[in-house]
């Protein structure tokens, strides 16, 4: 009998972390021209985010719960890379003064696209934020969380 019910607690506390989890980090869609992101959108909730929350030197999955995907409908370039149309994870490794932006095409890091873009203060956002500012030969991608941006270039093709 203990043993049942120690098993349905479980449950209940695993339910129940779930859940919140998800309440607290939901799935945002971002959309630009030719572009759309899903990620988990975290909250900053008073926490010091770069440096501790997302350690330095780290790939992170830039969000929360699940990796980041970028899907381009047609192709792009980042940086002098040519990047085929389909579905991308997106990671990056913040540092202080840069950040590097990761794209992947498979789950092995085989197929790698690195690209490296300058961090830059912003205005305190509270949640993490994908946006797109497009111009007449692509658009520019900028991430946006705590008192923290950035920019990638992207151009079409």
């Amino acid at each position: 009998m203990k043993t049942i019910l120690a098993s349905i607690l479980l449950l209940f506390i695993v339910q129940h972390k779930t859940l919140a989890q998800e309440i607290a980090s939901p799935k945002m869609t971002a959309e630009g021209k030719n572009i759309k992101i899903t990620y988990g959108q975290p909250s900053k909730c008073g926490r010091v985010v770069f440096g501790d929350l997302v350690p330095y030197g780290e790939v992170w999955i830039t969000g929360t719960n699940e990796a980041t995907e970028i899907t381009f409908s047609k192709n792009v370039m980042i940086d002098k890379n040519e990047i085929k149309a389909g579905t991308y994870t997106l990671c990056t490794i913040p540092l202080k003064d840069k950040w590097l932006i990761i794209l992947n095409s498979k789950l092995n890091r085989g197929d790698e696209v690195v690209t490296e873009v300058a961090v830059r203060k912003s205005n305190m956002q509270e949640k993490l934020i994908f946006s797109f500012k497009d111009n007449t030969t692509g658009t520019i991608l900028t991430i946006a969380w705590d008192d923290v941006e950035v920019e990638l270039p992207i151009t079409y093709k």
